[in-house]
C-alpha cells in the first residue's frame, strides 16, 4: 500500500477532550451518576503491627443513615483465586477484612456505609478499635534485607583496586507519593453475580481481572470504567484493597457504593516511590576512561509483598565500561507496599549514577559532558545488542548550545549575582522502551465518520488526541470526523497505561485496525465496477479527507461515504492488534535525554531557586508536538519536585505518616517553576514499534534531579549526596 498521507500525526493540535474538561462534562470515578448511589467511609489502623482485639461499631450503627459497618468478624470469607495477569502479585497480597492482623499504619480495619457521606464519616470516627499493638519496623537502615538480587561482568572489584581514580560514594533518596490532583475514588454496583465499578484507574483490565479473581468471578463477569482519570504518575496501576472494599460493601449492603479516599488516606493504601540507600563506587583512568563500577543499594518493600523496579538497567548500560557489579536488595518492613512512580528505577539511578559523574569529572578537572563522550559505548554492553537508536551524543550537542553551556564557570562558587550563587549542572538521562501486546477496534461508518475502541487509560498525557491523530491518518479522515473511546474493560484488551508504552503499544493497534479498515474499502472500491477506481492497483491508491483516489491523480476518486452508499454497506470494521516480535531481542531500546539546569543559591540562607531548565530528548517520532511539550514540561516540574521539596516523613515508632497532606508534603507550585524548554530530536525508531515513537512520559522525569543537584554543586562548591536537597544541607 502507499504510504498515507500525514496531516494529523505530527501537528500540535489542541486535546480533543480539552472542552469536556474545562466545562466540567468529563466524568471522573466519583463524578459518575449511578442511581441509589450510598457512601462508604474507611476506618484506618491506628498502629503499625499487630492484632485487632476488639471492634465497638455500635455507636456508629446507632446514627441515622448509617447502614452497615463492615470488619474482619462479620465480612464475607473471599475466594481470592489466584491471580495472575492481574496487576497484583499472587499469593501474598493484603487481604482486607478477612483476619484480625494489622500489617501497617493505616491498613483498612473496617468501613462505614451510609446514605450520605457526611454520616458515613461521622460513623467511621465513632468505630472504636482495640490492638494488641507491636514493634513495627518502618526504617530501612534498621531491617533486615532479603536476598539479594545481583549482576556481574567482569571482576568489579579487581578493577576498582587497580583503578587510578576510585570514588566510594553513599546516595540516600526519600520516599516519595504521588499526589496527583484526583483523590483514588470507586462506585460499584452489583447486579446479581456481575459486578460494574467506575474506578480511578490506569489499567482498567488488571483491575477486572483482580476483583475477579478476589470475587471468584469470571472475568466477563466483571465490567471495569474509567473514561477520565485526573493524574496518576503511576499510583493507579493496580486494584488498591479500597476498590475490594468498596465492592464488597456494595455486595453486602445490596446498594451501589462510592468510596473516596481522603488526601491522607492516599499516603496510606495507594503506593509510593521507595526510599533508597544506594553505595556507587567508580574507578577510572586518569582521563576518565571509566573501568569498573560496583552498586550495592537497598530499597524498601512491605513484609507482605515483594516489591522491586527496574532500577539496574541505567548501571548496566548507560556507559561503556568493562567491568559493573550490582548487589539490589529489598528490605522488608511494615509499611504498604510500594507502586512504580513517574520514572520507576531509572528516575532514582539516574541520581546516583549522574551525580557521581559529575562528582568524577570535577575531580579529574574535566568538562561534564566530555567525560560522558569520552564513555559512550558503542553497543549495550550487558546484552551485547546494538541501540535500535541512540542519539545521546547529540543531545548534548543541542543541550550545550541551546543552553549556553560554554559560559559556565567550572569554578565552584565563582559565580554570583548579589546574595545569589549561580550555578549550571547537566546529566543524561535514559529510560527503557516499553511494548506490550495491545489490541484495538475500528469503525468506519456510512456518514464517513469513523470510531476506535480500546481499553486505554488518559491520566493527563493526552491519549484521546494522540490515538485520535494516529487513526485520522491511517484511515485518511480528518481528526473531527474521528471518534476514539477508552477507559471500558469492554473494549479490546490493552497494556497498563504506564511505563511510557501507550504511544508505542496501543498507537500500533490503533494503527494497524485503522490500516485494515481503509485497505477495506480500498479493496472494495478497487472491485466495484461502479467505482472510478475500478480495476486500479490498491496500492496506487491513497485516502485524503475522506476520499480514496489514486496516488498520482488526485481528480480519479470517490468518497467513503458514496462508496459504501453504493455497495449498501453500514459500516467497515476491523480488530487490530499489536505485539513485539517473539523470540530474543534483536536491539537494545532505550530513549535519551541530556538535561540542563541553572539554579541560584542564597548563599546566607541555603534557599535554592532553580531558574531555568532545558531537556533535549532522543524519542522517536514525535506524535503530537503540543502534548510532548505538557508532558516535558509536567517531568521537569516532577524532577524539581524530587530534587528539592519532596519527602515523606514517618514516625518509626508506630508507623504514621506525619506529613499525610498537601500543606507539609511539599510540591512544586506555579511560584516554584521557572523557565523550561524541551527539545525533540527530529527521527523515528521503526525497530520498536509500526509508529516509530519510543515512549516519552518517564523520560522527561528522569535526569533532572542530578541537573539541579550537580548546579547546585557548581554554585556551593557543596556535594548534596541526599534528597531532596534541603537548605540545611547547604549551610
Amino acid at each position: 500500500m502507499s504510504p498515507q498521507p500525514q496531516a494529523a500525526v505530527g501537528a500540535p493540535l489542541s486535546r480533543v477532550d480539552g472542552r469536556l474538561k474545562v466545562t466540567g462534562q468529563a466524568l471522573y470515578a466519583a463524578e459518575h451518576n449511578v442511581d441509589g448511589a450510598v457512601h462508604a467511609v474507611i476506618v484506618d489502623a491506628a498502629i503499625g503491627l499487630g492484632r485487632i482485639m476488639s471492634i465497638n461499631s455500635g455507636a456508629a450503627e446507632a446514627l441515622p443513615g448509617v447502614l452497615k459497618v463492615i470488619h474482619h468478624r462479620n465480612a464475607p470469607k473471599l475466594p481470592y483465586r489466584d491471580n495472575s495477569g492481574s496487576n497484583n502479585p499472587p499469593g501474598r497480597r493484603l487481604r482486607v477484612f478477612q483476619d484480625d492482623r494489622v500489617l501497617f499504619h493505616g491498613q483498612p480495619v473496617a468501613v462505614v456505609v451510609a446514605t450520605t457521606l457526611e454520616a458515613a464519616q461521622h460513623g467511621a470516627s465513632l468505630v472504636k478499635v482495640g490492638y494488641d499493638a507491636e514493634q513495627s519496623s518502618t526504617d530501612l537502615t534498621e531491617a533486615e534485607p532479603d536476598e539479594p538480587t545481583d549482576y556481574a561482568r567482569g571482576d568489579a572489584e579487581a578493577a576498582l583496586r587497580s583503578a587510578a581514580v576510585r570514588l566510594d560514594l553513599t546516595y540516600r533518596t526519600a520516599r516519595n507519593h504521588h499526589n496527583p490532583m484526583e483523590p483514588h475514588a470507586t462506585i460499584a454496583r452489583w447486579n446479581g453475580d456481575r459486578l460494574t465499578v467506575w474506578d480511578k484507574t490506569q489499567w482498567v483490565v488488571g483491575t477486572q481481572t483482580e476483583l475477579a479473581a478476589v470475587f471468584g468471578l469470571d472475568m466477563d463477569a466483571v465490567r471495569v470504567i474509567s473514561p477520565f482519570v485526573g493524574g496518576g504518575f503511576g499510583s493507579a496501576l493496580r486494584c488498591w484493597p479500597h476498590v475490594v472494599v468498596a465492592a464488597l460493601a456494595a455486595r453486602v449492603t445490596k446498594r451501589p457504593v462510592k468510596l473516596v479516599l481522603s488526601r491522607k488516606q492516599m499516603y496510606l493504601g495507594t503506593g509510593f516511590r521507595p526510599s533508597y540507600e544506594y553505595r556507587l563506587r567508580l574507578g577510572s583512568d586518569r582521563r576518565g576512561r571509566l573501568a569498573a563500577a560496583a552498586h550495592e543499594l537497598d530499597a524498601e518493600t512491605s513484609s507482605y509483598e515483594t516489591f522491586t523496579e527496574s532500577i539496574l538497567a541505567a548501571g548496566q548500560m548507560l556507559y561503556s565500561m568493562p567491568n559493573v557489579t550490582q548487589r539490589y536488595r529489598t528490605v522488608p518492613l511494615d509499611l504498604p507496599t510500594p507502586l512504580y512512580m513517574r520514572g520507576p528505577g531509572f528516575q532514582t539511578a539516574s541520581f546516583v549514577i549522574e551525580s557521581a559523574m559529575d562528582e568524577l569529572a570535577h575531580k579529574l578537572g574535566v568538562d561534564p559532558i566530555e567525560l560522558r563522550r569520552r564513555n559512550e559505548p558503542n553497543e549495550d554492553e550487558s546484552s551485547g545488542l546494538p541501540f535500535s537508536t541512540r542519539r545521546l551524543r547529540e543531545c548534548y550537542t543541542v543541550g550545550a548550545r541551546e543552553f549556553g553551556w560554554h559560559r559556565r564557570n567550572p569554578r565552584p562558587r565563582s559565580t554570583r549575582e548579589g546574595d545569589w550563587l549561580i550555578g549550571r549542572g547537566m546529566a543524561a538521562g535514559v529510560y527503557d522502551t516499553a511494548r506490550m501486546p495491545a489490541q484495538a477496534r475500528a469503525r468506519l461508518d456510512a456518514d464517513g465518520t469513523a470510531v476506535v475502541d480500546a481499553a486505554a487509560t488518559d491520566m493527563g498525557p493526552g491519549t484521546y488526541t494522540s490515538q485520535t491523530q494516529v487513526a485520522a491518518d491511517a484511515l485518511g479522515l480528518t481528526v473531527r470526523t474521528v471518534t476514539f473511546r477508552l477507559g471500558d474493560s469492554l473494549y479490546p484488551p490493552t497494556p497498563p497505561h504506564g511505563g511510557s508504552m501507550t504511544m508505542a503499544s496501543v498507537g500500533s493497534a490503533t494503527l494497524d485496525a485503522c490500516d485494515k479498515v481503509r485497505r477495506q474499502a480500498i479493496e472494495l472500491a478497487v472491485e466495484d465496477r461502479e467505482s472510478p477506481l475500478y480495476g486500479t492497483r490498491a496500492d496506487d491508491v491513497v485516502v485524503h479527507n475522506g476520499r480514496l483516489h489514486v496516488k498520482n491523480d488526485p481528480t480519479r476518486g470517490e468518497t467513503y461515504r458514496r462508496l459504501l452508499a453504493r455497495n449498501d454497506r453500514t459500516h467497515l470494521e476491523a480488530d487490530g492488534s499489536f505485539a513485539p516480535p517473539s523470540g530474543p531481542e534483536r536491539h537494545s531500546f532505550y530513549g535519551y535525554n541530556a538535561t540542563f539546569a541553572e539554579v541560584a543559591v542564597d548563599a546566607t540562607l541555603g534557599l535554592v531557586r532553580v531558574r531555568r531548565v532545558l531537556g533535549v530528548y532522543d524519542a522517536g517520532r514525535i506524535i503530537s508536538p503540543k502534548l510532548a511539550d505538557s508532558q516535558a514540561l509536567g517531568g521537569m516540574v516532577g524532577g524539581i519536585g524530587t530534587a528539592l521539596l519532596e519527602h515523606t516523613v514517618t514516625d518509626h515508632r508506630d508507623g504514621r505518616i506525619v506529613n499525610a497532606n498537601l500543606a507539609d508534603y511539599l510540591v512544586p507550585v506555579n511560584a516554584d517553576i521557572p523557565d523550561l524548554k524541551a527539545i525533540y530530536l527530529d527521527g523515528e525508531d521503526r525497530e520498536a514499534d509500526p509508529l516509530g515513537v519510543k515512549g516519552l512520559g518517564e523520560l522527561v522525569m528522569i535526569g533532572v534531579a542530578p541537573a539541579i543537584a550537580n548546579a547546585v554543586f557548581n554554585a556551593t562548591g557543596r556535594r548534596v549526596r541526599e534528597l531532596p536537597i534541603t537548605a540545611e544541607a547547604l549551610l
